[in-house]
């Protein structure tokens, strides 16, 4: 056994073992960390105030959080949403089954009961399991919650056609009905094979194999119910029905929306979450730059995103200490990463791609996210908190700043000795990712190699353009910019879906580089096994043969310069959101 962040991991059956010994957070709805009650009087600013710690706390009540964001949401929908902003902010309108306790630091890390009374109960070492929901919980429409409300939901997110955007954990793992296409197109289908409702309180899934963090997986979003009666499909997200503290207000897609109290939330049902404010208004593709300078003149609270300041911001906020004093250094289990796409010529030939790989400027990228203080040099596809992580050298360079000759060679190997030309790809509203993409564009010129940079919208990036694989091929998008944080605080929880070849589907894609046959079986052999070291070795593996095909350039494991908002109590960087958590947040009127 070992303890990683509070909470005990074992082995059991044949899973990815884990023994959760978490309660829900503090007595009532007293916001955590807090010494006492009243307002917010004076708070000292200081670096690093809200890691592993509560800065300013308050129980206050009231005051409306502002928020902006540089681009649009990928979807309010529950079922259809893969962000990691969008899942901490989705647990202000919507309940899951579990969730991660509101809490500075590593105790963020730990599973609470939500909507179920407990964690979930397995008798058959994983395979198979079991909640009890609370009673009472309600809909913003004062409809109590119930057991098949979650299942349908679930059932519902099964549709990648419909909904393409949120994970895809649940369908690999339930043991659905052969040939199964979800709720929208199988409405009376019998799916009592991957869940059953035996009563308005107790819902039960039934896994294919043992998988011992499925509490992991039920406390994501696509476990807030949904009632059956109002869903609207693709529609949905106009008007999701709330389950949590806050219900919509006012929601105009792609500008703005705001949340209210929703008078239906109990707080009595829910030991989780404070509901200090009184609302929350988010401003959408508000330019970065204007966010950053927002942050600081006071006008908005919280960049909504999380990823925090951008460069020219950085640089003059970590200048002044009275800046900086407003500021919060959080280590991310998130890579910022290229890939490089094997299916578009020349990047069908490996020699091209280790092209690629030898002529980066390593430097130039960590530059682009703000050197040191924006992350660390990235070696491999595993950052250095999950297991299995080690420095790989396959593609060290002197300085790791590129080896022009070594590259050149790779061009000779593959036929192309005098170059070639080719696209990349990056989030348009992201400053960091164009910053990426240039670095790219200035080292492979060196070597002959011409890019072109191909800007794409924030919200529909992986549906409609760098994870949809026809319009990649049609396209020759050959290298796209990409990011990613951990689900969950465990490998399988980083790197399975980015990694596994057998996730790719039509559209809403997150990996279409690593496409390793070795690679899937051994993530097969992860889930089978039980012990802890035996995994990890898998996982430094697996971390190897992606690097041995280079299918991807590992950039940066990121770090993050977090603002706090003028007027914010009761704030704390979680290890499980790793940005700030937005449940327990309050503000001063």
């Amino acid at each position: 056994m070992r303890t990683r962040s509070g909470v005990a991991i074992a082995a059991i059956g044949t899973a990815l073992a884990l023994g959760l010994s978490a309660c829900a957070g503090g007595g009532g709805n007293t916001p955590p960390g807090q010494s006492g009650g009243g307002s917010a009087g004076a708070v000292k600013e200081e670096f690093n105030a809200a890691l592993g710690k509560v800065y300013n706390p308050s129980k206050a009540k009231g005051g409306i959080v502002k928020m902006a964001h540089e681009g649009t949401w990928d979807s309010l929908d529950p079922g259809n949403t893969y962000y990691g902003y969008s899942f901490n902010f989705a647990r202000l309108y919507g309940r899951t089954l579990v969730m991660f306790k509101p809490a500075p630091g590593a105790e963020g890390n730990t599973l609470a009961p939500d909507l179920a009374e407990s964690l979930g109960e397995t008798s058959d070492g994983g395979k198979t399991w079991t909640y009890k929901l609370r009673k009472g919980v309600k809909f913003e429409d004062g409809t109590e919650i119930t057991s098949k409300d979650i299942a349908y939901s679930v059932a519902r997110s099964f549709d990648k056609q419909v909904l393409p955007k949120g994970p895809s954990y649940l369908n690999e793992l339930l043991d659905w009905p052969k040939d199964y296409k979800g709720a929208f197109k199988e409405p009376d289908r019998d799916i009592s094979s991957a869940i059953e409702t035996p009563d308005d309180y107790t819902i039960i899934f039934k896994l294919k194999a043992a998988f011992g963090s499925f509490d992991y997986i039920v406390q994501m979003p696509m476990t807030m119910p949904v009632p059956k009666a109002k869903d609207t499909g693709t529609k949905y997200q106009e008007h999701v029905i709330a389950s949590g503290p806050y219900m919509f207000d006012k929601n105009e897609i792609g500008k703005s929306f705001s949340l209210k109290r929703n008078p239906n939330w109990d707080p009595a049902t829910d030991p989780n979450r404070p509901a200090l404010p009184d609302g929350f208004e988010v401003q959408l593709n508000v330019n970065a730059d204007d966010i950053d300078n927002r942050l600081i003149s006071g006008d908005v609270h919280l960049a909504v995103t999380g990823l925090g300041l951008q460069q020219a911001a950085r640089t003059r906020v970590l200048n002044d200490p009275v800046l900086k004093a407003r500021t919060d250094n959080a280590k991310l289990q998130r890579l910022w990463y290229l890939s490089v796409i094997p299916d578009i010529e020349p990047f069908n030939n490996i020699e091209c791609r280790k092209a690629v790989l030898w002529a980066v400027d390593r430097t130039s990228v960590q530059r682009a996210y703000g050197g040191p203080n924006g992350g660390d040099i990235a070696t491999g596809m595993i950052p250095p908190s999950l297991g299995g992580y080690k420095e790989i050298g396959t593609y060290a360079t002197p300085g790791n700043k590129g080896d022009v000759n070594k590259a050149k060679a790779a061009l000779a190997a593959c036929g192309q000795p005098n170059g070639f030309s080719a696209d990349i790809s990056y989030r348009s509203e992201r400053p960091g990712e164009k910053a990426f993409a240039e670095a790219v564009q200035q080292s492979l010129a060196k070597v002959g190699i011409k890019l072109t940079l191909k800007p794409f919208p924030d919200g529909d990036y992986f549906t409609l353009y760098a994870g949809k694989p026809d319009y990649v091929k049609q396209n020759k998008l050959g290298l796209a910019v990409n990011g990613w944080g951990s689900d969950y605080p465990e490998t399988f929880g980083f790197l399975q879906a980015i990694a596994d070849s057998r996730t790719i589907r039509e559209s809403g894609n997150y990996n279409l580089s690593i496409k390793i046959p070795e690679v899937d079986q051994k993530i097969d052999q992860v889930k089978g096994e039980a012990d802890v070291a035996a995994r990890d070795a898998l996982w430094a593996e697996i971390n190897q043969r992606i690097m041995d095909e280079a299918v991807t350039v590992p950039g940066v494991y990121a770090k993050s310069i977090l603002m706090r908002g003028k007027g914010l109590t009761n704030l704390y960087v979680s290890d499980s959101q790793q940005m700030y958590d937005y449940v327990g947040l309050g503000v001063q009127q």
